[in-house]
């Protein structure tokens, strides 16, 4: 008999070796408090990661992204407010004790950590990460999937122990609507092994923008892209010597320009490699300031982050329903009848809104009352705050149990802390932060109060200014303001930012016949003063997201064309779109159906012809002549240049529209000939299986002219 706590024979060995062979838990570290102030004054009272967005707290988005990439274990890395995140959390579905929970472990790390540096530095100590591990902030909302970067990082990773760490970006395009920023990153990769070998940040206050390359890097790869047209999606797939390299160097505190830069521009000395996947379909943005938190609520809104919008209900006890144009109504919502809810606004349970008053383009949460001949455009209302009789609140946040009183009017750009009371009759001027609580110098979670700013609040109101330290912003967003405070961004011009992106669109949508599209950058919409050009860009993008996200939703549900006619027409004529602008709306909605259709398994001629049956009026009904037929074939070889499957999609797309006759054997010449349809080799590529079609109708209309011909000499021998 074998000793006790011994096996005999093999089996022991067996199991052991089984035990080795296990893969490693995916797991994952999410910064929820990216020590930076850029939220305050609400998160002085609120950690950053639970603050709402469309309703639903920030955290919520990340948990799920993470859900769906299939982490097993979450490590939480919560810096002030560590008592509000692991309440929350406890409760929560993604808590180890729900039945529902995705996850083997979720810890909340406690820490007084300083910086991210601080932060990594001090999870190398705690030595919890045995494998790959993903670094994700906690204002993460993404519905990338994350198997291809793992599988192609894992693959390195096999071939070279060296390789350490793989970001994942995204590509937007020169002229994308969210490609313009004052600060951008710019990423020198070598494409052959998607490796990085230089990173810096290029400010557009700088008097001189170059990029300084070590000549070596020239001299010893071949092929080298200088890429300024990529986002920095805050999500990173590491190694644990990436945690090694912290601790080695206590001067690192920000990731990218302190980490990355140096140790990238170290390799000689450390011998490590950095690479990126690079994407360029899906959704992914961090809200890493109030300028991406506006543009991010709204892109859930008009569902360019699908699945993650209001009506999926992510949290338990939600009861949104999607209505036409947008609007999202929980159950128990008190709707006086002369009140109008129009596009684009969400409106949660137990929220009462009076007669007379006006909702568009806004959120409002759960249990707020509004009062009688309200006007809301283009605001952030959280829970249980209250807008008095008569008031105007304009592109500006009002925090949780806020009240404003009657006949206000709070400006764009302002915002107004939890709690705080606004009197009857003030406004409330745009670069106005205010709140009730204030930070006292030294005690970082304690906080004072003042006297209430009369001036400011009115009389008998409570709240005063907010005045918070300049920060520096690693990641290079604009935005301050003339007197330093990174405020709003003028939220009177706003549109979307350089941290959102979305599928439904193109590398050059939003330059309209290539006309005016420089107008359509982040800096020019959040820094400039109101022209009326930029109000010209913002409506143009308005258009194309409701469009779009319309017709898809329609495809979705099968509506009749008709219906969906009416609908695009009365949505034209409330922003006076183009027809380009029409069409291209349509060719986003109708490429993102059919992709959807494809990647659930069909085959990419039957999702064609299932996406666009019953729908070929629709289509026609969107060109008059030859031009627009051309211009229709080009915008849909745009989308699909970088979709899955794009060359099989387009091929099916020609075969079908040429069936149904909306476009003609001239058209499709005239379109194969045109240079836009040449430019760069993701144009040229997608429309390589489309040669044999074009080939097709050649030989179709030689045939024609020659049976032609020779009709005409019999008809001339008979009339000799």
């Amino acid at each position: 008999m074998p000793p006790k706590g011994k096996k005999g024979g093999g089996a022991g060995d067996k199991s052991k070796t089984g035990e080795e062979e296990r893969p490693e838990p995916l797991q994952a570290v999410i910064l929820a408090d990216p020590f930076k102030t850029r939220f305050s004054p609400f998160t002085l009272e609120r950690p950053r990661c639970l603050l709402p967005v469309a309703n639903t707290p920030l955290i919520e988005y990340t948990f799920e992204f993470l859900a769906n990439a299939g982490v097993e274990e979450v490590f939480v890395y919560s810096g002030a407010h560590t008592d509000q995140v692991e309440e929350y959390i406890l409760q929560s579905k993604w808590s180890t004790s729900s039945a529902s929970s995705p996850f083997s472990k979720l810890e909340i790390i406690r820490s007084s950590s300083r910086s991210i540096g601080d932060a990594m530095r001090d999870l190398d100590k705690r030595a919890m990460l045995v494998g790959d591990f993903l670094i994700v902030y906690g204002d993460v909302v993404s519905n990338l999937p994350l198997e291809p970067a793992l599988a192609a990082h894992r693959a390195r990773r096999a071939a070279d122990k060296n390789t350490i760490m793989t970001m994942v970006l995204r590509e937007a395009g020169q002229t994308h609507r969210t490609k313009a920023q004052e600060a951008s990153p710019v990423f020198v990769i070598d494409p052959t092994k998607n490796r990085c070998l230089h990173y810096e940040q290029m400010h557009a206050r700088q008097s001189n923008h170059f990029v300084k390359i070590d000549p070596d890097l020239l001299s010893s790869h071949q092929e080298l892209e200088i890429r300024q047209d990529l986002i920095d999606c805050g999500i990173d797939i590491c190694t644990p010597d990436v945690l090694a390299l912290w601790s080695d160097n206590f001067d690192f505190e920000a990731p990218r320009k302190g980490f990355l830069h140096s140790v990238l521009k170290d390799y000689e000395l450390n011998g490590k490699t950095i690479h990126t996947h690079i994407v360029n379909d899906h959704y992914a943005a961090r809200v890493r300031n109030l300028r991406a938190y506006d543009a991010v609520s709204r892109d859930i809104i008009s569902r360019w982050a699908y699945p993650l919008c209001p009506d999926s209900n992510l949290l338990k006890g939600q009861t949104y329903r999607l209505q036409k144009g947008n609007v999202y109504k929980e159950n128990d919502v008190i709707l006086a009848r002369s009140c109008v809810i129009n596009r684009r606004s969400v409106i949660g349970a137990k929220t009462s809104i009076g007669d007379g008053s006006t909702i568009s383009n806004s959120v409002v949460g759960r249990q707020c009352i509004i009062g009688r001949n309200v006007t809301i455009d283009g605001a952030y209302i959280w829970d249980s705050a209250v807008i008095g009789d008569g008031s105007t609140v304009t592109k500006a946040i009002v925090a949780s149990e806020a009240a404003v009183g009657r006949k206000c009017i709070v400006e764009p750009g302002a915002l107004i802390g939890e709690g705080v009371r606004i009197a009857d009759g003030v406004t409330v001027p745009g670069t106005s932060r205010i709140t009730r609580a204030k930070r006292k110098r030294g005690a970082e979670d304690y906080f004072g109060r003042d006297e209430p700013d009369v001036r400011l609040v009115g009389q008998g109101g409570d709240g005063y200014e907010f005045i918070g330290s300049d920060e520096e912003d690693e990641e290079g967003v604009e935005g301050l303001t003339s007197n330093g405070l990174s405020l709003f961004y003028n939220m009177q011009n706003l549109a979307l930012s350089t941290e959102s992106i979305s599928t439904l669109n193109s590398e050059d949508e939003l330059s309209e016949d290539r006309v005016a599209h420089h107008d359509r950058s982040a800096a020019g919409s959040f820094i400039s003063i109101a022209s009326d050009d930029s109000h010209a860009s913002q409506h143009a993008g308005d258009f194309h997201h409701d469009a779009a996200a319309s017709i898809f939703d329609s495809l979705q549900k099968g509506d009749e064309w008709e219906n969906i006619q009416l609908e695009l027409t009365a949505l034209r004529m409330s922003t006076n779109a183009s027809e380009h602008q029409l069409r291209r709306a349509v060719v986003a909605a109708f490429m993102k159906r059919i992709a959807q259709v494809v990647e659930a398994g069909t085959p990419a001629k039957a999702a064609v012809d299932e996406v666009l049956k019953g729908y070929g009026e629709l289509v026609k009904k969107t060109m008059f002549d030859d031009g627009d037929r051309v211009d229709f074939l080009l915008l849909m070889q745009t989308d699909l240049a970088h979709r899955k499957e794009g060359a099989n999609v387009l091929l099916y797309m020609c075969m079908e529209l040429y069936r149904l006759d909306v476009m003609s054997a001239e058209v499709f010449e005239r379109w194969w000939e045109d240079p836009k349809g040449m430019e760069g080799g993701e144009m040229e590529g997608v429309r390589g299986k489309t040669q044999q079609f074009i080939d097709f109708l050649k030989e179709e209309s030689e045939e024609e002219s020659e049976d032609e011909d020779e009709e005409d000499d019999e008809e001339d021998e008979d009339g000799d």
